[in-house]
């Protein structure tokens, strides 16, 4: 995998997560502004960024475990007087015993949901890793019930996995949304 960059999107900037910006989420508010040169709300960190999935991200960063493992930190770019302000995460790691396949997750602030943002990263994500050598597929496990994860998902390309997959999520209960990068042009190809 090749190392991963800042993503510039239309409202936001996807900054790599480093081992450092991780030890200072951890409690260093200050830090973490200071890292990303954006600020951090009060609300900060979004549903399913807790200590333990912070720990487990230092680790795979530091031990080199997943290869494919990247994380990014969402700051709403600084526009027309606006503040830089850190709204949500994302990013990918190993599909197991799939090589050719990454799992997406990602979390945004409640402030900022059901404001396109989420659609916007997870394009702009998916477009960065299938341009990756060998990466064919991206999975993503959500639960039925979280209707605005599945619009997300939905408008970026993802359906609903077939086969033995379907259905059968990480967790118990939730369901797998797949999508492949779309066809190559090319001569004949439209």
């Amino acid at each position: 995998m090749p190392p991963a960059s800042t993503i510039r999107a239309e409202r936001l900037v996807l900054i790599p997560a480093t081992v450092e910006m991780l030890v200072h989420d951890r409690g260093d508010r200050r830090g973490i502004a200071r890292l990303l040169d954006a600020v951090v709300p009060a609300a900060w960190p979004p549903p399913l960024l807790d200590e333990e999935t912070i720990s487990q991200f230092i680790r795979m960063m530091a031990d080199g475990s997943d290869p494919n493992f990247c994380s990014w930190y969402w700051v709403r770019s600084d526009r027309a007087g606006e503040v830089r302000t850190l709204i949500g995460c994302g990013g990918i790691g190993s599909w197991s015993g799939t090589p050719d396949a990454v799992m997406i997750g990602y979390s945004v602030l409640d402030e900022f949901q059901n404001l396109g943002y989420a659609t916007e990263a997870i394009r702009c994500i998916a477009r960065e890793v299938f341009s990756w050598p060998g990466i064919r597929k991206i999975i993503a496990t959500t639960y039925p019930d979280l209707k605005a994860s599945i619009r997300v998902l939905e408008k970026v390309g993802f359906v609903p996995a077939g086969g033995k997959e379907q259905g059968e999520g990480m967790e118990e209960g939730t369901v797998v949304f797949i999508t492949q990068p779309p066809p190559r042009q090319g001569p004949g190809n439209g």
